[in-house]
């Protein structure tokens, strides 16, 4: 059986007496059926990864003794910032889900004119939270310790107005460019992957990501789905620059 991890969102420490909420306990209890004795992994993204026991548990919550710090080595090098066009439900939700997996340390979800997805401030702050549980849920299954940052959603034209200006290269995919993402020069630590959602960007978008220094790019001669168009992408730019580029990059829990 794989080694359970739990996600905290709060600091750790070792001989810290950690209790969990309801939810949490029921996760524990119910879904992965541990028993007070039983061995896990906590995690937060200050604190890094602990050893851990149960030492309680009921239906309204349970309480863990932590103990000795985790040597880990899952993050990668190579700070993927991917700014995804919003698609419909299970489609978002594995672009995240996978996005997590391969190392992406932040995902802005934004609005464009091609898109299916409306959302409201209301709704969009929900989407928002419900996106940061699945990108924690598999940082839990793949053994990060720090789950990328999910922005809420907001339209592409303002997210350009208040773009942050520390990637190395910006890139855009576009069907049909000349350019293949694989072709490009290694950045230095950062790289930020703008892509569209269903429908693809407009002709507007694509001016806009201009003016703002995205360089297009593309995956091939292939039209890919959105949800496969930034699986590949981040896939491409950890192997080619990242830490699926070496031999051994895929670290396993140190005990």
């Amino acid at each position: 059986m794989a080694f359970t991890r739990l996600f905290i969102r709060s600091e750790l420490r070792s001989g810290q007496e950690l209790a969990l909420d309801r939810e949490q306990a029921h996760y524990i209890g119910r879904a992965l059926r541990l028993r007070v004795g039983d061995a896990l992994a906590v995690f937060s993204a200050e604190s890094g990864e602990f050893d851990a026991t149960v030492t309680s548990i009921s239906k309204n919550g349970a309480t863990l003794a932590v103990g000795a710090a985790v040597a880990t080595a899952t993050e990668s090098a190579l700070k993927v910032h991917l700014v995804q066009g919003v698609s419909r439900g299970e489609r978002m939700d594995l672009v995240v889900q996978k996005s997590t997996e391969l190392g992406v340390k932040r995902i802005t979800p934004v609005l464009t004119e091609y898109g299916v997805v409306r959302l409201d401030s209301d709704r969009a702050e929900k989407r928002r939270d419900h996106w940061q549980k699945i990108a924690e849920s598999a940082a839990e299954q793949c053994g990060r310790t720090r789950p990328p940052l999910i922005d809420a959603p907001l339209p592409l034209k303002s997210w350009f107005g208040e773009k942050p200006g520390d990637a190395d290269v910006d890139l855009v995919l576009q069907p049909g460019s000349s350019t293949a993402l694989a072709s490009l020069p290694a950045p230095k630590t950062k790289v930020c992957l703008l892509i569209g959602p269903e429908g693809g960007f407009s002709d507007n978008e694509y001016d806009d990501a201009g003016v703002s220094g995205f360089q297009p790019v593309s995956l091939g001669p292939r039209i890919l789905r959105t949800e496969t168009a930034a699986i590949a992408a981040v896939s491409v730019a950890q192997s080619l620059w990242g830490d699926l580029a070496a031999p051994g990059a895929t670290a396993s829990r140190k005990n």
